[in-house]
């Protein structure tokens, strides 16, 4: 039977009481967002000082989505991002240092510099990589799902994707595939509205892209306030353990908003001023930030964790900015899993 839940902000306030002291959990949520957002406004700032050039395509706005699903998993489980994939990779634990390295193409970077922005990957993280083809990855996070149940491990696989890979062909394969399988994978949408310059609901027929069509393969379909870092863990806590005790698949859809345009390059001016607006004063982290408050942590202390995220951030690319592009013969290697590249018949 398919069943659709949606997490309340009022259910998540209720679950905020309960728990009443701050905890050091909490704390370490608000830090992993502080981290991320404060990553990619230095990518941002990156850029106008002509220190960075090439695609790449921010999550501001997004984070809760990530560091709430991450909060939940165990390191053996596996993530799949899309292009709009540093939150992902950072809330896993890969090292700053690492993921700003790639984005600006040197040698100390996740992937040696070939990779970018749009191909962050760290599998001893268990992040199995960012795809800059919309949807291409869902299908392979149906493999790693596959892997795991081969092996007989009780491991997760989550897949993160926006709403525009609700409209390709292969989120519809791989739902099916996932069901017929009942793989222990998590599809989860990043709704952010907009899929690239074009508003989703000018584009789909249904109201919720991903989770209205969960119930055609037979999934259980959750929707949650993506932008609520407190129902979004309820929500993946509950998820990740019946997907981890062979109840899976399961499919998430969050909503949220990107404060900036599609990409670096995209001014975001399709979108009307009070919308934007509107979905500014729900920001994640501020909104989060002031929860903590309300149940008793003390600003200073807050302050002093988001001086701290910023210190790391900014620490991890002035080491990037200092270190040696990949040496030109190294663009043969490591295409194959033998390390190589020659061609094998």
């Amino acid at each position: 039977m398919t069943r659709s839940k949606t997490a309340s902000a009022d259910a998540a306030a209720e679950a905020e009481a309960q728990e009443g002291e701050v905890t050091s959990g909490d704390l370490s949520l608000l830090a992993t967002m502080l981290r991320m957002r404060a990553f990619e406004q230095r990518i941002y700032d990156a850029f106008s000082e002509n220190k960075l050039r090439g695609p790449t395509h921010l999550g501001i706005g997004q984070e809760a989505i990530a560091a709430g699903f991450a909060a939940a998993l165990e390191p053996k489980d596996s993530v799949l991002s899309t292009y709009r994939g540093h939150d992902h990779v950072i809330a896993v634990g890969a090292p700053l240092d690492e993921v700003a390295g790639e984005i600006l193409g040197r040698a100390t970077g996740l992937c040696g510099g070939k990779g970018g922005s749009m191909h962050l990957a760290s599998a001893h993280h268990g992040h199995y990589g960012c795809y800059a083809i919309v949807g291409a990855h869902l299908p392979i996070a149906c493999g790693v799902a596959w892997s795991a149940k081969l092996r007989g491990t009780d491991e997760v696989t989550v897949c993160f994707f926006g709403d525009g890979t609700t409209n390709i062909g292969a989120f519809h394969e791989a739902l099916n595939i996932a069901a017929v399988w009942k793989l222990p994978i998590l599809f989860v949408c990043e709704n952010n509205l907009y899929m690239e310059y074009t508003r989703t609901s000018e584009v789909t027929a249904v109201e919720r892209p991903a989770a209205d069509r969960a119930a055609s393969y037979g999934l259980e379909a959750l929707v949650v306030d993506g932008n609520d870092v407190t129902a979004v863990l309820e929500v993946a806590r509950d998820a990740v353990a019946a997907a981890r005790s062979g109840n899976g698949p399961l499919l998430i859809e969050a909503i949220t908003y990107r404060q900036g345009g599609h990409s670096r390059a995209d001014p975001g001016d399709y979108r009307k001023e009070d919308e934007v607006a509107e979905w500014l004063t729900k920001d994640p982290i501020t909104a989060y930030r002031n929860a903590l408050e309300d149940r008793g942590a003390d600003p200073g202390e807050l302050d002093d964790i988001q001086a701290k995220a910023g210190a790391e951030v900014e620490a991890a690319f002035e080491s990037a900015f200092g270190a040696p592009v990949p040496d030109v013969l190294q663009a043969h290697t490591d295409v194959w899993a033998d390390g190589g590249s020659a061609w094998r018949n």
